[in-house]
């Protein structure tokens, strides 16, 4: 049964949104108070987590850390972590 669920959610699409729902659960914990203050996940493309950022220069720099925050965000979640990591520019902050 568990197989037969998945396999409809991966068809409609929402096994994805699933897996990027844990992920953005375990953000925070995975990444740190400082990065999610600046980013957060918007959903997953593939095996890529897709990071809104607020502005250029953390973008820059978590480019720079993206081996860090992978290794992080692979301890944290397991199997379910990404593999790669796309940031862009668009993010508002926590307010």
């Amino acid at each position: 049964m568990g197989n037969l669920v998945g396999g409809v959610l991966k068809d409609l699409g929402l096994g994805e949104v699933a897996r990027a729902a844990r992920v953005g659960e375990r953000w925070l914990d995975a990444v740190g108070a400082e990065v999610a203050q600046h980013a957060r996940p918007q959903g997953m493309r593939g095996e890529v987590l897709e990071v809104e950022v607020d502005t250029s220069v953390w973008c820059q720099q978590l480019q720079l850390r993206r081996p860090e925050l992978l290794a992080a965000l692979r301890e944290e979640l397991g199997d379910e972590a990404p593999q790669d990591l796309r940031f862009r520019v668009g993010y508002t902050g926590a307010g």
